[in-house]
């Protein structure tokens, strides 16, 4: 038995156009985009944003965090809508679309549903969230945190850029304080379009990645201490040398990771030797740890293993340590029945599709601790982001916001 939903489809070029557009604003210096948020950039793509929304009949409201909603109405107004959408800031050196594709998506989504007169008994909204990149005021996903309470709102407008800026401030400067208190929008669903930002789609010839799970993050610092010496006098049995246990601590990343493929990755991003002299062996070393796995019994696996390391090698090299975990983000298990969702339409629609799990944060994370969510991937050329030389297709991003229309009118319900 089919369904009038059967044989939808999103129009991809205007998609395509919407996207070239909204890349204009904000443009960077190698072809991508340098649109951080509550810049004057950002201002601009956001009344563009809105002034498209309301040409496809749509109410729009603001939140207190600068979050932006664009509503089309159901049937029933009473009932909580299916929200779809992502972000529109970037990164300072970033393309044109990570984040856009999904808030673009969703604004497309509208526009094919107005095109082709069909209603649906749940509202529709589609939004723009503040702060996702989190490159102008940390931590990402602000926004999103604070409307699912893992901040509180007086924190997020307290962060400050490099100039000592404040996000409260910044946010009143360019006139996104909505009156909206965050946070309150009732929900049904929400569903993200997002590049992947890894090689695996490309790479294994997919068009589109159902999203089951978001990697869960635990970071560290770790600071060993020995004792700097001269490098010419000091007999090798006699040293107590920082980086070699540091050294040894980086090896050790990566096995732990390996141990606990395919999920797992660990990275070690900063390390740095003290004094820093070429003929003084190091008295200290200062590193940090980022472990990611979707499953937190295993994530807590990891981290075991690491101190565990950390202790061995301390042992060996006569050190002293000092173990700092600094940040610990939680895996998130997407909603079976949205999950379903996107899986059916992705089958229903013919795209070749596989199962993948987000190695990055997305504001779906966030959402999906009150309300039921799952995301779509699409490849990205060579699994490059926050990079100016992220690509993506036009065949991709169309067959992703055919996937997301499906999943989302489907959990919005056509009224026949």
């Amino acid at each position: 038995m089919t369904s009038p939903a059967d044989n939808l489809r999103i129009n991809g070029e205007r998609l395509w156009d919407s996207l070239m557009e909204m890349a204009k604003i904000g443009p960077g210096a190698r072809g991508g985009n340098n649109r951080l948020t509550l810049t004057d950039d950002d201002k601009k793509a956001r009344e563009l944003f809105i002034s498209w929304c309301e040409g496809a009949g749509c109410t729009t409201a603001v939140d207190s965090m600068g979050n932006i909603f664009a509503r089309r109405e159901g049937t029933d107004p009473s009932l909580p809508p299916v929200m779809v959408g992502s972000h529109l800031d970037t990164q300072p050196t970033g393309g044109k679309f990570d984040g856009v594709l999904g808030v673009l998506a969703g604004l497309e989504i509208l526009r094919s549903l107005n095109d082709m007169g069909i209603r649906t008994k749940h509202p529709i909204e589609v939004v723009d969230w503040t702060n996702e990149e989190g490159s102008r005021f940390a931590p990402a996903m602000i926004s999103s945190g604070v409307f699912a309470g893992v901040y509180s709102q007086e924190e997020a407008y307290a962060l400050t850029d490099r100039d000592g800026k404040a996000l409260g401030d910044e946010l009143k400067r360019i006139g996104f304080v909505g009156d909206e208190t965050v946070g309150t929008r009732p929900l049904k669903a929400f569903f993200e379009l997002h590049i992947e930002q890894g090689p695996i789609l490309e790479a294994e010839e997919y068009d589109v990645g159902v999203v089951t799970h978001g990697q869960g993050q635990r970071w560290f610092d770790v600071k060993l201490t020995g004792f700097e010496s001269h490098a010419g006098t000091t007999p090798m049995p006699r040293r107590k040398d920082a980086l070699v246990g540091a050294a040894k601590l980086v090896q050790a990343v990566n096995e732990i990771a390996l141990a606990n493929a395919p999920h797992a990755v660990g990275t070690v991003g900063v390390l740095e030797p003290y004094p820093g002299s070429r003929n003084v062996i190091p008295g200290a070393v200062s590193m940090t740890v980022d472990f990611r796995h979707p499953d937190d019994t295993v994530l807590l696996g990891m981290a075991d293993a690491l101190k565990a390391k950390i202790a061995e090698v301390c042992a060996e090299h006569k050190l002293t340590e000092k173990t700092q975990e600094v940040f610990y983000y939680a895996p998130v298990a997407f909603d079976d029945t949205c999950v379903a969702a996107v899986r059916n339409a992705a089958e229903r629609l013919g795209y070749k599709h596989r199962d993948i799990v987000s190695g990055a944060g997305h504001d779906a994370c966030y959402i999906a601790r009150v309300a039921p969510t799952s995301m779509v991937f699409t490849p990205c050329v060579d699994g490059i982001s926050h990079n100016e030389d992220e690509d993506i297709s036009l065949e991709w991003a169309t067959a992703g916001a055919d996937v997301l229309f499906h999943a989302v009118v489907e959990t919005a319900e056509i009224v026949e």
